[in-house]
């Protein structure tokens, strides 16, 4: 048999000398026609795969094949295209057996070794279609040699290794080698060698091998030239047709890249989730890059499962300031072909964050549609717009505002881009109803971009859209749209008509309007004028909108020029006469000229015809309106006074570039009005009378108001005088104003502010309706205090008084109001927030003047107040509380002032209008300008307070005070610590931006302590500015500015990196405020506010450095001292501020710090050492003696929301007990007997009285109280299984028995049940309790079990009656 073979081998061999005969031998054999028509199949395999097919013939021909495939490997490829060594090495793939599989793997292995680049390559490839699976380990061991020594095959043999079965540890091996080279591979290699060390990963080393492979892999080198090759190719240059075919080879290997690990994350979960959490734990923002937030939006789009896991990532990362706006716009510039086809994701991802109440995440998901519309095709840019508009129609408000503001942003940045999708945005206009004013203005201000921006004549149909739409809101029937007609018309007046000289600076030409834009403006300014004047809401509306838009914009010269003559003769014709000439009419009240601040003797003066023109507006309501109004067309409603001056002081302005000479005579002249101080005969005054001088009052101090906001920024000492003097005025009408008010209860005010959120707030409601509705605002707005009234932390205390009452302004006054005129109580204009002109933020230089601790009591109305150049102390404290509000207002995190949707939301925003057109860090910037002075004016109380102190030792009402003066500096020192922590607090300066404001800030700061050199750290400047605002705590007058204080300093703490000691001196501080004896309010039983007495003890217990020492003084010393103390209205000499009023609040703050003290100790565990177990032991025995000194406290107070804290805290202390305590008493019973005996005996005696509670409460049926008792009898029940539990654990079981516990009330008598005559059966089961007592025998040393030690759980045995 073998000399047959030799033989046919031999025949073979000398066939196959000639090529053209080994050729044939390899190329498929051909069939009969017949045969292959038979077969079905075309394919027929060549001769020598025939012969592979034998057994006994298989190793002769591979050896031939072998022998003869050398000779091929270095020749070129046929002229008929056949390469001979790939055609050989084909027929030895798919073999149905392989004889001798090791020989031919050396043969194999062998020809790699010697063969050229390219045929190495084709070997290797195919080597799994060759080799068997037992040879898989052997070839896996010698490619990974062949991995190290030639670079060049690294893609063929990754791809090869992908396919065979390998041990893991080789692979790990050649993974690492892998790794190691990859920040030097060749782009086109990267999608196999990343296909590879993906598929090599386990469940066990996915979070490592993803770790290391974001840190290895610096995508930016690789892919940033392409993508700089790209945007060249736009230019389309011909002759660079190699540079655009490698540009095209670079960006489909970084699709094929991309393809690899979104098949990866589709399809195995262990390393989507690897990922994501491999950029969780990255902590350095340093550390992040452009791949990690391409990585989670790739994730987002590919693996539902992990949306919401990769969502909370994002917002975590967001928070911290690791993913900002540089990094998110570099993942778009590099990747933008990738995250184009993930579009969709992208978009589902910004409405998402869109949602959140966090502004930085809202912000971040609006970048995401910024960047979605600038980098994607027409498509995505349809669908941005299509989502924004979504947005839009939501009606929830932080929405609404981010999508418009985005919007604005791309009309700006990318008009022609926009132009296409306005038939979106104009839908938006079916839905202003439900959009503020200040969105309205947002949506108008984008159309019209559009309509009248660049190139915008091919916008004629927008423009033709805006008109109609406007036409038809301002001829509409119904007020609110023609209010929306106005503000809209306005809008587009300010585009039609905006200054492009600077924008246009190529084409000069373009700087002003045309004749016929001009005209378009102005016919449309007309329009407007027209269709308002029949209104004074609307007119003035008009007036305020024209005046925003003014100082916001640049208009034209041409269209300035022409606003201004006309505003300004309108304004003479309308509100100014003659001095000399001296109404005459049938005023209900002597007209005289007040307020003068020149000597107006001679004849050529003017005044402010006001009285006439309220009179002939109100008394005419009782005759025919319409009659009135068409007798006198030129007469103009005195509601128009205040915004009409606005417009007018801004075109001034705006024209003079800052100079108000033309208008100075209006800060002088005085106004026509009658005696306002009420006299005798106010209570005999007619309720019509009593309202006509409300009203006059109100548009007096609108106008003062409004001259206050025009010329506080004149740098003249005469006109700062006179400045201060209108200041003056508007506090001493304030005071009488409430006089006024407090009898007249039904009173509603002329409106000031006529944004369209003030409609609500009408003429025709009733003056409860009213107040109601602008109730509850921040605290203490426009209040002048005298010594008839209750001053300002008084009436704060005053209106607390109810339990954890979280406003503290806006409850009582209106009550007071309202229960009756001849009580003759003040009213607090608070409640008349929306009636009062804005003061504009500028005014607040005016705090630069210095402060006279001091009054200057001047009771002359018409004192010629020249020479005040000082500010006092009631002009100090109006500017202050104003301040306050307007930080609060924009500074104050959203979240805090969120609104439900539908609930009154503009309420909050009257009276803001202005301060809206302004952002937030516009008005950061404003108030650290106003730093220095502001902490002038607070070192000056200081040292007032200080001398106060020194000269009465203390006492409040001491022979020498003057309680009036007193309460205003009081009051002052709260509002300036509420503006110092508004400011620091403002969430703005995390962004990057705003670091180097709070860096001066500081510094500011730090240079009042001490003149220090220069570019000092972070660190250091917060650290002195702590201790600057530290040093102020002994001049504290109350105890709100006590809070406020310390508020202040958590600010300055939280910003730094190392607060341990600083977090002492809190502590130390808040237990100061706690030690003091503050003084008390006339009426009240307790000076201080529930709600903040609760926020400073918490404070107090979180900062300091033992917990359960501070719960331990104070319920150990300070309440004993109170329970001791013979009067009623006693207090603990220890801590003054624990009576028996604010002993509810102590109790509560107590109980819940202890429980979050030991719920958030680490639970030990065998593996400690005994010391822990020791420190850990001693820790819960202090807890555990608190807790039962707390527990025990309700055997004196008894009170229903004492036993309410009881029962909830005592139930999560026990639950503590058993999650944290227990094992720690599992492996510390046999070591430190007696002291767990101690701990659970203490601990018995607490349960025992939980239990007496929970009696207590079926007996008094007290919903409140019993909804707490089925959980804790159920946690109690727990604790005495797990109790016996331990004692099985530790060979004790035989101590543990059960026993019957009684029903007991607190006192500890006996409860009898009602229904024990029905079911004694029930009866015993509510008795049934388990006890552990103490075992009478211990056997071989075994602890005993105490009868102290088992909780005598006064649980009901609900588990013995199933």
């Amino acid at each position: 048999m073998p000399l047959i073979i030799e033989e046919f081998v031999s025949g073979l061999e000398s066939y196959i000398e000639d090529q053209g005969s080994f050729r044939n031998c390899l190329l498929s054999c051909e069939r009969l026609q017949d045969e292959e028509a038979s077969m079905g199949s075309s394919y027929c395999k060549s001769l020598i795969k025939l012969l592979l097919g034998v057994d006994i013939l298989q190793p002769s021909i591979i050896k031939i094949l072998f022998e003869k495939l050398p000779e091929f490997l270095f020749e070129n490829v046929n002229s008929d295209g056949i390469n001979m060594p790939r055609l050989i090495i084909n027929q030895l793939k798919w073999l149905d057996r392989v004889v001798d599989s090791k020989d031919l793997t050396t043969k194999i292995m062998q020809l790699i070794s010697i063969a050229p680049v390219y045929l190495q390559h084709d070997f290797i490839i195919s080597l799994p279609e060759i080799l068997g699976d037992s040879q898989h380990a052997d070839v896996g061991k010698e490619l990974s040699d062949l991995l190290t020594e030639n670079t060049l095959l690294t893609v063929p043999i990754l791809d090869v290794l992908s396919s065979l079965q390998l041990d893991p540890k080789l692979l790990t091996k050649v993974r690492q080698l892998v790794m190691g080279k990859l920040s030097s591979v060749m782009l086109d290699d990267l999608p196999v060698i990343i296909k590879f060390i993906l598929h090599s990963i386990t469940a066990t080393d996915a979070l490592e091998v993803v770790s290391e492979l974001r840190e290895r892999l610096d995508l930016e080198h690789c892919i940033l030239p392409s993508r700089l090759q790209a945007s060249q190719s736009k230019l389309k240059n011909k002759g660079w047709t190699s540079s655009s075919g490698n540009q095209e080879d670079s960006k489909d290997c970084v699709v094929l890249f991309f393809d690899v690990i979104k098949s990866a994350v589709r399809y195995e979960k262990i390393i989507s989730e690897a990922w994501i959490k491999a950029i969780e734990n990255t902590t350095s923002v340093s550390e992040h890059k452009i791949f990690d937030l391409a990585m989670l939006l790739i994730i987002y789009s590919t693996n539902i499962q992990t949306k919401k896991y990769i969502e909370r990532v994002l917002r975590n990362k967001i928070r911290s300031g690791c993913f900002e706006e540089e990094l998110l716009q570099s993942t778009f510039y590099i990747h933008y072909l990738v995250l184009k086809d993930i579009c969709p994701s992208i978009l589902s991802l910004a409405q998402s964050l869109l949602h959140s109440l966090d502004q930085s995440i809202i912000f971040f998901g609006s970048l995401l549609y910024k960047y979605a519309f600038k980098f994607f095709d027409t498509y995505c840019q349809q669908e941005v717009v299509g989502a924004l508009v979504t947005h839009i129609c939501s009606g929830n408000e932080a929405e609404v505002d981010t999508a418009l503001d985005v919007l604005l942003e791309l009309v700006v940045i990318n008009p022609s881009a926009m132009r296409p999708n306005a038939v979106f945005i104009k839908g938006i206009l079916d839905y202003l109803n439900n959009m503020s004013p200040q969105q309205i203005r947002k949506l108008f201000r984008i159309l019209s971009t559009l309509a009248y921006g660049k190139q915008h004549e091919a916008s004629n149909h927008i423009q033709d859209d805006l008109h109609l739409v406007i036409r038809k809101q301002l001829s509409s029937t119904i007020f609110k749209y023609k209010l929306i007609g106005i503000i809209g018309a306005v809008t587009m007046a300010g585009i039609m008509a905006a200054d492009r000289s600077r924008s246009f600076s190529l084409t000069p030409r373009r700087g002003d309007l045309s004749n016929e834009q001009c005209t378009q403006v102005t016919s449309l300014l007309q329009l407007v004028h027209s269709c308002s004047e029949q209104s004074p809401q609307a007119s003035a509306l008009y007036y305020d909108e024209f005046a925003n838009l003014i100082q916001g914009r640049k208009l034209a010269p041409k269209a300035l020029e022409w606003v201004g003559q006309t505003i300004f003769n309108d304004f003479q014709d309308a509100f100014v006469v003659d001095i000399c000439v001296v109404p005459e009419g049938d005023y209900p009240f002597p007209v005289k000229a007040l307020y003068g601040l020149e000597d107006y003797s001679s004849h050529d003066g003017i005044a402010i015809n006001l009285l006439p023109l309220l009179f002939s507006q109100d008394f005419a309501k009782d005759g025919d309106r319409r009659t009135s109004q068409e007798s006198h067309q030129k007469s103009v409603s005195p509601l128009c006074l205040a915004p009409y001056f606005r417009l007018l002081r801004l075109c001034v302005e705006r024209q003079h570039n800052g100079n108000l000479e033309e208008i100075d005579g209006l800060l002088d002249c005085p106004l026509f009005l009658t005696d306002l101080e009420p006299g005798e005969r106010l209570e005999s005054m007619s309720i019509k009378e009593r309202s006509f001088i409300c009203s006059l009052i109100f548009l007096t101090l609108n106008w003062f108001r409004e001259v206050v906001n025009a010329f506080c920024g004149q740098t003249l000492p005469e006109m700062k005088g006179k400045v201060l003097t209108r200041l003056k005025h508007i506090v001493e009408l304030q005071r009488v104003l409430e006089k006024h008010l407090a009898v007249t209860p039904d009173y509603v005010p002329p409106l000031a502010n006529f944004d369209l959120e003030t409609l609500e707030v009408t003429p025709h409601m009733s003056a409860v309706s009213a107040k109601t509705r602008v109730q509850g605002k921040m605290g203490g707005r426009k209040r002048k205090a005298d010594g008839s009234k209750t001053s300002s932390p008084d009436r704060l205390s005053k209106e607390d008084n109810s339990e954890c009452d979280p406003t503290p302004s806006g409850r009582s006054p209106l009550e007071k109001e309202l229960k009756g005129k001849e009580e003759k109580v003040s009213v607090s204009l608070q409640n008349y927030h929306a009636f009062f002109r804005e003061l504009d933020i500028e005014v607040f230089s005016i705090l630069r003047c210095g402060l006279v601790a001091k009054f200057i009591l001047d009771s002359e109305m018409h004192t010629e107040a020249t020479e005040v150049v000082q500010l006092q102390p009631p002009e100090l404290l109006f500017l202050l509380e104003d301040l306050s509000q307007k930080l609060e207002h924009m500074l104050t995190p959203s979240v805090a002032r969120r609104i439900p949707f539908l609930k009154s939301k503009g309420n909050r925003n009257i009276g803001f209008s202005h301060l809206h057109q302004r952002s937030a860090s516009e008005i950061a910037h404003s108030v650290f300008r106003l730093l220095t002075p502001l902490c002038n004016h607070l070192e000056n109380i200081h040292n007032y307070f200080q001398c106060l102190s020194a000269e009465n030792h203390g006492v409040v009402d001491g022979p020498g005070m003057k309680v009036q003066e007193y309460h205003i500096m009081s009051s002052c020192y709260q509002r300036l610590l509420q503006i110092f922590h508004a400011f620091f607090a403002w969430s703005g300066f995390v962004q990057p931006e705003n670091h180097n404001l709070l860096y001066l800030a500081l510094d500011i700061l730090t240079k009042r302590l001490k003149q220090g050199e220069p570019d000092q750290p972070l660190e250091e400047l917060l650290s002195q500015s702590f201790h600057y605002l530290q040093n102020f705590h002994v001049s504290i007058p109350t105890f709100q500015c006590a809070l406020y204080l310390t508020r202040l300093l958590m600010v300055i703490l939280e910003k730094s990196t190392a607060p341990t000691q600083n977090k002492e001196k809190i502590a130390s501080l808040a237990r100061q405020f706690l030690c003091r004896v503050w003084p008390s309010g006339e009426k009240e039983k307790s000076g201080i506010p529930n709600d903040q007495l609760q926020a400073l003890l918490s404070m107090y217990l979180e900062h300091t450095d033992s917990v359960l020492k501070a719960i331990e003084e104070i319920a150990g010393v300070g309440v004993p001292e109170l329970i001791n103390s013979p009067t009623k209205d006693a207090s603990s000499s220890t801590f003054p501020t624990l009576t028996r009023h604010t002993f509810v609040i102590f109790f509560r703050v107590m109980m819940a710090e202890l429980e979050k003290t030991v719920k958030g100790l680490q639970v030990a565990t065998a593996a400690d050492s005994q010391q822990i177990h020791e420190e850990k032991l001693l820790y819960w025995n202090m807890a555990v003696r608190d807790f039962s000194i707390l527990i025990n406290l309700i055997k004196v107070f008894d009170s229903r929301p004492v036993l309410h804290i009881c029962l909830k805290y005592g139930r999560l202390f026990v639950e503590a007990f058993l999650k944290q305590c227990m094992p720690l008493l599992d492996f510390s019973f046999r070591k430190h007997r007696e002291d767990v005996l101690s701990l659970l005996e203490t601990f018995q005696l607490n349960t025992r009285l939980l239990h007496h509670l929970c009696g207590h409460s079926k007996i008094h049926q007290d919903t409140k109280l019993t909804k707490h008792v089925p959980l804790l009898k159920k946690t109690l029940e727990l604790l005495v299984c797990r109790v016996k539990a331990m004692l099985t654990l530790n060979s004790c079981r035989e101590a543990f028995w059960l026993g019957n516990l009684k029903n007991r009330d607190l006192q500890g008598e006996e409860i009898i049940s009602q229904n024990s005559q029905e079911s004694t059966a029930e009866e015993s089961e509510e008795d049934t309790a388990s006890q552990v007592s103490k075992s009478k025998a211990a056997e071989d040393g075994e602890v005993e079990a105490s009868d102290g030690e088992q909780e005598q759980e006064s649980e009901e045995s609900d588990n013995d009656s199933d």
